[in-house]
């Protein structure tokens, strides 16, 4: 089974985008690797999923559940499906999550002065590849909001404007001093999405800049809500991994909706869960059909 490095190399020789979907349950789970599978079937290679866990994602559920979880359709599927540590804040989380096992973590120093940033993302790439070399640190610059939720107005503090997204010679001095194996840039993407309007379109030049000069695969955080035209836009220039949370979040919600007000006197799970796990499969489809020109 190729690495998540090798994924990654692959992705990039492809000019395709790994999507990366975040999980906090067994369903959703489910609903995305029967999808990556089934849509593998007709392709000449397996389709390599991320599945992300922010920190309140594994408290929830687990991390060394998360692991075993993930591990057991890697091995039993031969599948090349990864577990990465979402949005980790302290040291001390990034150490949980790379002793249970994880294929990667995120430093997420977004909010911190850039010096900050730089040293407190460089203790987590040394102890994270002095513990296991195959393991892929990831680092982030710039705020572009920190929940996953339906939105009503931009958040605070994001960087959406041309003066406030990432700039060039900043990204490369933090991928230099960091030796952080991917970079997430703020290129005008947001956590979250609008219920009824697409999310701020991002800046294409600047991904396409950042890439160049920093020459290590880039993340789109806050893939949810963008226009399908942006994504191939920001994959042709450089985007290797695109982040889908709140659109399954979303269809999870209407769907469990559904399963309840048509079955009001059900109380047997999987049954309840029916709708969920279609409407969530149906988003996943779309976002892999597209992430990987299918």
């Amino acid at each position: 089974m190729m690495t998540l490095r090798q994924a990654l190399e692959r992705a990039a020789e492809k000019g395709v985008a790994i999507a990366h979907f975040n999980i906090s349950d067994a369903v959703t789970l489910k609903a995305i690797f029967e999808v990556a599978s089934t849509l593998s079937l007709a392709e000449p290679e397996k389709i390599p999923v991320i599945i992300g866990l922010s920190e309140g994602e594994r408290d929830f559920l687990g991390v060394h559940e998360a692991v075993a979880l993930v591990k057991e359709l890697r091995e039993d599927h031969d599948y090349p499906i990864y577990l990465n540590a979402d949005h980790t804040h302290s040291f001390e989380k990034i150490k949980e999550a790379v002793d249970a096992g994880f294929d990667a973590v995120i430093f997420d120093g977004g909010k911190l002065p850039l010096d900050e940033n730089i040293e407190q993302t460089k203790g987590a790439v040394e102890y994270a590849h002095k513990k296991n070399p195959n393991v892929i640190v990831e680092g982030e610059m710039g705020y572009i909001g920190s929940g996953s939720e339906v939105l009503k107005e931009v958040p605070k503090g994001a960087a959406v404007t041309e003066n406030d997204i990432t700039k060039v010679d900043e990204a490369v001095r933090f991928v230099k001093e960091t030796g952080v194996d991917m970079f997430s840039p703020a290129v005008g993407n947001i956590h979250g999405m609008f219920k009824d309007a697409p999310n701020p379109r991002l800046f294409i030049d600047r991904i396409i800049e950042i890439k160049k000069a920093v020459g290590i695969p880039l993340v789109l955080h806050g893939g949810s809500g963008i226009q399908d035209e942006d994504f191939i836009a920001a994959i042709k220039g450089g985007m290797n991994v695109i982040h889908i949370s709140t659109e399954i979040r979303r269809a999870w919600r209407e769907g469990v909706e559904e399963g309840l007000k048509s079955q009001p006197d059900e109380v047997a799970p999987a049954k309840i869960m029916a709708p969920a796990l279609k409407d969530m499969k149906a988003i996943i489809e779309k976002r892999l059909r597209l992430f990987n020109l299918i």
